[in-house]
């Protein structure tokens, strides 16, 4: 029996990928394009899924504005047309979802923010926070001080490590393509439209081929990439071609794409991520904190008694309880020397003892397996 394609409105947590040959036309942005995605990014809202939008179109936006030539631009000209297009594209953003009561906020990264584990973890605490508070992050790549060497590069690599940083169930790659066929559907005319990808096999992904736009940096090569990555983290991936006005609504109503499924769903493919590091140091913990943990409730400090070993934050520690039996595995918030200061104390005084303001829990639920 053929597996089912997932619907967008099942979503609990979806990141939406626009490409910049979406969002920008040959006289600038195109607005009414933009305010059929945000009316649809609306609807979802209202339906209660977070929606997380990772959006090219900074350096097109800009280097309209500085009237650069046609045609490669240098790493410099590159940066200068961002910090440019950077400011005009969130503009755009908050003024497309402002109409129907919903906030934005801008974030930029690198490749850096996610391959450090300090950085990926403040990245994660951010987006989650920010999404409990009702507001649509607006994601992009910060191409203004990144170089080649702490470049994503493209991004669709970029939105399938966004949607498993925070979580999301279901991402959604809007192209100038309707999806992944078995060969360019251009230039092969026996080329089949594959609707569902249960598994990425090599020979999927042998099918991968080269950018079809002027204006995008990614073809299909950098989709399947997109699409490991997304799987792998238990979160659905979809491509479709996205230039109708409501592109999602597109989507929901059935329009042709390509669906991704994922190997199991986010959180477990988190927690077993999590099990299978291997412990940098433990924490020992009092009965009360023990049963806390049970009832999937975040370690806080006041429930620790014993610290030991040498970590840093972000750095995987084994969680004992009072018989020293273990509990669990936790992504620490807290180096193993903050952690000494702050053990058995309520998360109140965390500012006075450190100096510093921290976050209340030492490891948060969604960063342990138990």
């Amino acid at each position: 029996m053929a597996a089912l394609a997932p619907s967008l409105t099942g979503a609990r947590r979806l990141v939406v990928k626009i490409g910049s040959a979406l969002l920008v036309g040959p006289t600038g942005l195109n607005a009414d394009w933009l305010r059929g995605l945000c009316d649809d990014v609306a609807d979802l809202r209202g339906q209660g899924i977070d929606v997380v939008l990772v959006s090219s179109g900074s350096i097109a936006l800009g280097r309209r504005v500085l009237d650069l030539p046609a045609g490669a631009l240098s790493l410099e000209q590159a940066q200068a047309a961002a910090a440019v297009g950077q400011i005009r594209l969130a503009r755009a953003y908050e003024e497309a979802l402002a109409p129907h009561g919903v906030k934005t906020a801008q974030i930029l990264l690198t490749l850096e923010d996610s391959a450090d584990r300090r950085r990926y973890l403040n990245s994660r605490a951010t987006l989650q926070t920010l999404l409990s508070l009702g507001v649509v992050p607006i994601v992009n790549e910060n191409d203004t001080v990144a170089t080649d060497e702490i470049r994503f590069g493209d991004n669709d690599r970029l939105a399938a490590q966004i949607a498993v940083t925070c979580g999301a169930d279901q991402l959604l790659l809007l192209s100038d393509v309707d999806g992944l066929y078995t060969a360019n559907p251009k230039t092969d005319p026996t080329a089949r439209h594959l609707p569902v990808i249960d598994q990425l096999t090599p020979e999927i992904e042998a099918m991968g081929g080269d950018p079809v736009s002027g204006l995008s940096k990614g073809g299909m090569k950098t989709k399947l990439m997109a699409a490991r990555t997304a799987i792998a983290g238990g979160c659905a991936m979809a491509i479709a071609e996205g230039s109708v006005l409501r592109p999602l609504s597109a989507v929901i109503d059935g329009a042709r794409c390509s669906w991704f499924l994922p190997e199991n769903d986010p959180q477990l493919a988190r927690k077993r991520w999590i099990a299978a590091m291997k412990p940098k140091g433990s924490l020992q913990i009092d009965q009360g904190a023990a049963d806390a943990l049970r009832r999937g409730k975040s370690l806080l400090p006041a429930g620790v008694r014993v610290v030991q070993g040498d970590f840093g934050r972000g750095e995987p520690v084994q969680i004992t309880g009072p018989s020293g039996e273990t509990l669990a595995t936790g992504l620490t918030r807290y180096t193993s020397d903050e952690a000494r200061q702050i053990v058995g104390h309520h998360s109140a005084r965390i500012a006075e003892i450190l100096g510093y303001p921290g976050r209340a829990a030492l490891i948060h639920r969604d960063d342990m397996a138990v």
